[in-house]
Formats: C-alpha cells, sequence, structure tokens
C-alpha cells in the first residue's frame, strides 16, 4: 500500500501545513517536498487559520514553543477539527515539561487530532501524569510492552491513532496494532528526525487514514534510515536520508518492510 500511497500523493501534489520548531523547518519541509507534496509553514496567529482551511492535511508540533507558536496551533487544531483536514499532532517534549504536556492535553481534548505522534516517553506521559523524563529522548527503561498498552489505551480514550516512536515504532487505532522494527541507530545522530518522520506522515494523512497513513510513514522513513547509513558521519547521513526519502523504491519498500501487525480484542 505504501507504493500506491505515494503515487497518490504525487498525483495530487497536496499543500501539507507545517507549524514546527525552526530547528526542523528545512528538514520537515524537505522531506515532504522528497514524497511529491509541497509544503507550507505559516506560524503567525493571522495566517495559521487561513493556510490550514486550504491544507490538504496538517502537522503541528510543540518543539522549542513561543506565545505566537501556541496561539497559531490552537487557531490551526481548531480549523482543522472544523474543516476537516487531518492533522498530526507531535506532542514533542510532553514527557520533560508540563507546560508542553498541558497544551498537549489541551489541544487534544478540543480538538481531537487524526494522529498523536510521541517517543515512548511522550506517549506514556499523555496517560500518565506523574511521569516525567529527562529531556526530549525517549526513556529507555520504557518497554515495548508498556507504551503498547498505553497507546492503546491512548487511542481508545481519544477514539484516534497513535504512533510512537522508538526502536521499535508502535502504532495502533485501538482496534489494531502495528509493531514496525524498521529503522537506524544513526537517526538518533542528527536533529530533527522525529519532526521528519511527523511532516512525512502528515503527508501520508492527506491521502490515506490515520492509521494507514502512519504506519506507511514510519515504515518509509525507518527503511529509507538503514539505506542512509554511512560510515562518513553525521552530515552525510543527514544528506543521504533525504536522497533515500525521494529516490527509494517501491520494491525497496516492500523488501526492506519489517511490520507485524495485530488485531485487539
Amino acid at each position: 500500500m505504501i507504493g500506491i500511497y505515494r503515487e497518490r500523493i504525487r498525483e495530487k501534489n497536496p499543500l501539507i501545513h507545517c507549524i514546527t520548531n525552526p530547528i526542523s523547518i528545512n528538514q520537515c519541509a524537505n522531506s515532504i517536498l522528497a514524497v511529491g507534496a509541497r509544503p507550507i509553514m505559516a506560524e503567525h496567529p493571522m495566517e495559521a487559520g487561513v493556510i490550514t482551511g486550504s491544507a490538504a492535511a496538517v502537522m503541528l508540533n510543540l518543539g522549542n514553543l513561543t506565545d505566537v507558536r501556541i496561539e497559531s496551533i490552537r487557531i490551526s487544531a481548531k480549523t482543522a477539527h472544523d474543516k476537516n483536514v487531518p492533522f498530526c499532532l507531535d506532542v514533542c517534549g510532553a514527557a520533560c515539561l508540563k507546560n508542553r504536556r498541558d497544551l498537549a492535553l489541551s489541544v487534544i481534548k478540543e480538538n481531537i487530532p487524526t494522529v498523536i505522534k510521541g517517543n515512548y516517553s511522550e506517549i506514556f506521559a499523555l496517560l500518565n501524569e506523574d511521569y516525567s523524563s529527562s529531556g526530549v529522548d525517549a526513556d529507555k527503561r520504557l518497554s515495548e510492552e508498556e507504551i503498547e498498552e498505553a497507546s492503546v489505551k491512548l487511542a481508545g480514550k481519544y477514539d484516534t491513532t497513535i504512533l510512537a516512536s522508538g526502536k521499535t515504532d508502535i502504532v495502533t487505532d485501538g482496534k489494531r496494532v502495528a509493531h514496525i522494527k524498521n529503522g537506524s541507530p544513526q537517526l538518533a545522530t542528527v536533529t530533527g528526525t522525529g519532526c521528519m518522520q511527523g511532516a512525512l506522515c502528515s503527508a501520508f494523512l492527506s491521502v490515506a487514514e490515520g492509521y494507514e497513513a502512519a504506519v506507511a510513514s514510519a515504515t518509509m522513513f525507518g527503511i529509507c534510515g538503514e539505506l542512509a547509513e554511512t560510515e562518513k558521519g553525521s552530515g552525510t547521513f543527514m544528506v543521504n536520508l533525504l536522497d533515500r526519502l525521494s529516490t527509494v523504491t517501491d520494491e525497496e519498500l516492500e523488501v526492506g518492510r519489517r511490520v507485524t501487525e495485530i488485531k485487539k480484542g
């Protein structure tokens, strides 16, 4: 199905609106371009609603917050909900900063995202408000079993799709669970790769439902990470990653796919 979704994206050339942190804007825009969609990053409150209303999908990222970005995220989320525009909420930092967790939960309760994305710690923190971690990296103490259970509960609570990124990415809509074992340790050696995965998910949301878009984007991103591996260093890896996102073949995606899906209940 990834090949079908990629073809649809290239045919439609959809507009994908991203409100994300300045650390990753360039990488997110290039990730969207790599799959044949059109990125736009309009974060001013006067622009966020207008652009969201004309977009095919949206990605909202809570990294490196400012007052302006908070206001625009709320405007964009409401506009997306009112106009039935699918959107991915990346809850970056929700495990280490209470204000981001509070913002994430507020946005989710007011305008439920199509996909809620975060690393293991961030997803776990949305369901367990007493939990906290250090920094924006995932807590290695959390097991796949714990995250699957938390993700299924969170998906059921809000009737949405959860994408929990880690060594094994876990995607669930509460009824189905996918374990995606594609990826590379080098993805953790450069900044912005989690944001790139969210941007890619939003591009797929323009042509697919939440669960399918999350599985397809996580699988493709993980495989491209594997294909981009290099001994030359982090800079070359990032260039390779963008190259592979734009040149990976459907055959490479099919052969490299390591995904296990189960039904719950």
